[in-house]
């Protein structure tokens, strides 16, 4: 076994190490497979700490997931011979992820995992004494080797090519003013995360531009201290009517790339794609 693989088996059965020094579970599995690809991206996964606790503590899909399609979805920018290539392997490997994570937990939203209302004082107090808490910290360790040898081969396989492949993300991403690479990082987010239909997409990729530009700024800090993320929700709020699933607000369940891509190509999303862009 050569000296990285080395390094890199004893990190992701440290996982339950690792999510105590870095404090969130979306920070910890983008830095994971990070380091399981080879790569360091300090600025990034302190920017993932907002899609922590479901999107901002909502309760929505859990942040190892979201943390995960991040670390996916850079190295399909690094492999993939073109965009469209790079947005569909990303897409493809999240939802190969949010498969596995739901065979281990039967459910991939936070809330139902935690069985905390993290936006409440009071709820957290009794998920901390619980010792429910641990449970996370388990969770960790007890799928990180799954999730690493998942994510390698899809990535690996990537045999999706398309024509044209879009995300609702890349799109958000974009027009925020992303680098390409930012822009593929973001696109397994599409359709709820994987094409799930769950928490919104869009909003998670404009809440992580956002908080990227602040952790630039604001060095070694946590993007959860970022002002402009809680006005963000607002405008999304305010919006879509309080409706934050996918499902909800496109009223479409996606079944795969193609259609997801035609949804957006034909304008599906455009006005909050906008919204979220200029909020």
């Amino acid at each position: 076994m050569s000296t990285k693989d080395k390094q890199s088996e004893v990190l992701v059965k440290d996982a339950k190490q690792v999510f105590r020094k870095l404090g969130t579970c979306s920070r910890t599995f983008f830095y994971l497979l990070n380091r399981e690809f080879g790569t360091s991206m300090e600025t990034e996964e302190r920017a993932s700490d907002l899609l922590a606790g479901g999107i901002m503590k909502k309760g929505y899909q859990c942040g190892m997931l979201w943390g995960a399609s991040l670390a996916v979805g850079a190295e399909a920018y690094k492999v993939c011979a073109h965009r469209s290539q790079a947005i569909a392997v990303s897409i493809e490997a999240t939802k190969i992820l949010m498969d596995s994570f739901e065979t281990h937990e039967s459910t991939t939203q936070c809330r139902e995992i935690t069985h905390c209302d993290f936006e409440s004082k009071l709820s957290f107090v009794k998920y901390m004494f619980s010792g429910h808490f641990l449970h996370c910290f388990q969770l960790a360790e007890y799928w990180a080797p799954e999730a690493v040898n998942k994510a390698k081969k899809a990535i690996q396989d990537k045999p999706f090519e398309f024509e044209h492949a879009v995300s609702c993300a890349t799109e958000v991403a974009q027009r925020m003013g992303a680098s390409e690479k930012e822009m593929v990082m973001v696109a397994g987010f599409a359709g709820g995360l994987g094409l799930s239909g769950s928490g919104c997409g869009a909003l998670s990729a404009a809440l992580w531009m956002n908080a990227l530009k602040w952790c630039r700024e604001h060095e070694s800090k946590s993007s959860t201290k970022d002002p402009k993320a809680k006005e963000l929700m607002r405008a999304f709020k305010v919006f879509t009517d309080e409706k934050y699933l996918c499902k909800d607000i496109s009223q479409t369940q996606f079944n795969s790339v193609k259609e997801h891509t035609d949804y957006i190509k034909n304008g599906g999303c455009r006005e909050l794609i906008e919204e979220l862009a200029q909020a």
